[in-house]
């Protein structure tokens, strides 16, 4: 700790010039974690009157929606519209509503969460009262990419400024803080919510139950659900159908069907959802008579087969070898209307792959990509399995070819994929596409590296993390401050806490400045190991001496919990 805390110095990001000399070029990779929800919050709505004179000018934005090319062309036309209606703005015209609600709904969904956090402060300057749907729909944007304390940071300047928060809106903060197992957290949100007069619903209910299966096994889940009714809760279908997916989860396939058959007795009829979920578990464990039994029952409005019942009959089919069976049913899928994705032809490359059939895998993607089902991260790492038969060159050359047919650079096509890979744990499979990519010209960037350093962390291979470094300064690239923060954030996931500590200060002695986001990972590392009273203090040592914002000190005492911190 004392290590930690002795070369502090403010808030500080590595120049430009540093990371120049090092390398010869330098990656910028967007973190939400510094962003302030705040700033300009506590400007914006701190006027309680806001007038708009009447010849001030509603403005039209130019249509970023029809675009129909490329992801990247899209992204620049929408990035565009926004500084279109920034600029605006700034001449003091007021913004179609209609139009300002789409700009910030269409920038969450592309990720640029502080652009549409920026676009609806605008709103309320121009005099526009955002709706509470569109603040929902920033919340729950927030919850889903795991920044559940900004998250809680933009609620509560909601309710101090005097915008109502809806039960929906606590259901994002319920629903994300599930995710993340903060279930504790969770059920005292649950209180508040009740304390406020607001009425949790069947979907508050849900979040809660299936955070309590994963975290503590179904039986303390469907202890939870006895208390929720007890106390006048009213769980739906969907409440039942999560206990189901708990009962399978945990091998209790014979339970999960007599649980299945009660649902009637306790007053809901089983919808396809309740189906797929047994489907899935017999059909995977090659049940395929009970799955026929189950399949013949699968008639009505509400339990006919979807999408999701044609690709669990496809996966398990090719799980157990029989990929011609799997295609069929694509072919059957197609005649009842349904258009198979990505997802359908996946599970049948991979059987492929594993069985070594090239030719197969070349015409099942020409196939694919007729029907216009575009591969995505799971087709590349089924195409990854030929790596483990000993076939990379055959892997590469299947890679290259699907670059070729990309709108987007070869470059961003193969970063991508490796990228691809390490998310899914399958490192090794990205080092071995990585060395066939290098002999046509790709070189690994900054962000190449931070996704193999994650990746091997992931894996749990820290060693083989830390060794990435020694390869980049082989090739004569200078380590940037993002690729030590995926390796600290990386040892933090593994609850190897103390052995980021060691890496801060091998930092620190070969001359980078950490940033604030260096700082948070550590204390959230310190957090997740259970030492919430250690990481309180070091949260503490670290706002007096300025190297954590305010904005940041709110969103981890309210992310933990923390207590007692001087928060002005």
């Amino acid at each position: 700790m004392a290590t930690f805390l002795n070369p502090l110095s403010p808030i500080t990001h590595p120049s430009s010039e540093t990371t120049r000399k090092g390398c010869g070029f330098f990656s910028h990779v967007p973190n939400l974690q510094s962003f302030s929800i705040s700033k300009g919050f506590s400007r914006v709505l701190a006027s309680t009157q806001i007038t708009i004179s009447p010849k001030d000018t509603v403005f039209t934005l130019p249509n970023w929606r029809l675009v129909r090319s490329d992801q990247k062309t899209r992204e620049v036309k929408l990035n565009d519209a926004f500084l279109f209606f920034e600029a605006m703005i700034d001449k003091g015209q007021k913004p179609d509503v209609s139009q300002a609600t789409q700009l910030l709904y269409d920038l969450c969904k592309f990720n640029k969460i502080r652009k549409a956090v920026k676009v609806m402060e605008m709103m309320i300057g121009s005099g526009i009262i955002p709706d509470a749907s569109s603040y929902t729909f920033l919340v729950s944007s927030l919850c889903k990419r795991g920044n559940v304390g900004h998250a809680m940071q933009l609620v509560e300047k909601m309710e101090e400024f005097g915008y109502p928060t809806n039960t929906v809106t606590y259901n994002s903060l319920v629903k994300g803080l599930c995710m993340h197992g903060n279930l504790k957290q969770s059920l005292q949100l649950l209180d508040k919510l009740i304390k406020k007069g607001l009425v949790p619903n069947a979907y508050t209910y849900s979040s809660l139950l299936e955070a309590a299966y994963k975290e503590r096994g179904v039986n303390e889940a469907m202890k939870l659900l006895d208390e929720i009714i007890a106390k006048g809760g009213k769980p739906n279908l969907v409440s039942y159908n999560i206990l189901s997916t708990g009962l399978c989860k945990e091998g209790r396939i014979d339970e999960a069907i007599k649980f299945f058959r009660n649902l009637p007795q306790m007053g809901f009829n089983p919808n396809v959802v309740s189906y797929n979920i047994l489907l899935r578990s017999l059909c995977y464990e090659g049940r395929w008579e009970e799955a026929n039994m189950l399949l013949a029952e699968m008639v009505g409005e509400d339990r006919s087969p979807s999408i999701v019942t044609y690709n669990i009959l496809i996966g398990s089919l090719a799980l157990h070898g029989r990929t011609q069976h799997a295609l069929e049913v694509i072919e059957e899928m197609i005649r009842g209307r349904f258009k198979p994705t990505a997802a359908s032809y996946n599970p049948i490359i991979a059987r492929l792959c594993k069985e070594g059939k090239v030719d197969l895998v070349v015409k099942c993607l020409d196939q694919m990509i007729y029907r216009r089902c575009n591969p995505n991260e799971g087709t590349y790492n089924a195409i990854a399995v030929l790596c483990e038969e000993g076939m990379v060159q055959e892997a590469f050359s299947i890679i290259q070819s699907l670059a070729d047919k990309q709108r987007s650079s070869t470059h961003d096509f193969y970063k991508n994929v490796i990228s691809s890979l390490c998310r899914k744990g399958n490192t090794y499979a990205a080092f071995q596409l990585l060395y066939e990519m290098s002999k046509y010209g790709f070189t690994p960037d900054s962000y190449t590296y931070s996704s193999l350093i994650r990746g091997l962390c992931l894996e749990g291979m820290l060693n083989e993390a830390m060794e990435i470094f020694s390869i980049m300064e082989e090739n004569n690239f200078r380590p940037d401050i993002e690729n030590i923060n995926a390796l600290i954030l990386g040892f933090c996931k593994s609850r190897r806490t103390s052995l980021s500590l060691e890496v801060f200060e091998m930092m620190i002695n070969k001359g980078y400045s950490p940033n604030e986001t260096t700082y948070t990972i550590l204390v959230e590392g310190i957090a997740h190991e259970g030492e919430t009273e250690l990481a309180f203090q070091v949260l503490k040592e670290l706002h007096q001496r300025k190297v954590i914002s305010q904005r940041t000190v709110e969103r981890l005492t309210m992310q933990y919990d923390f207590e007692g911190l001087p928060l002005t």
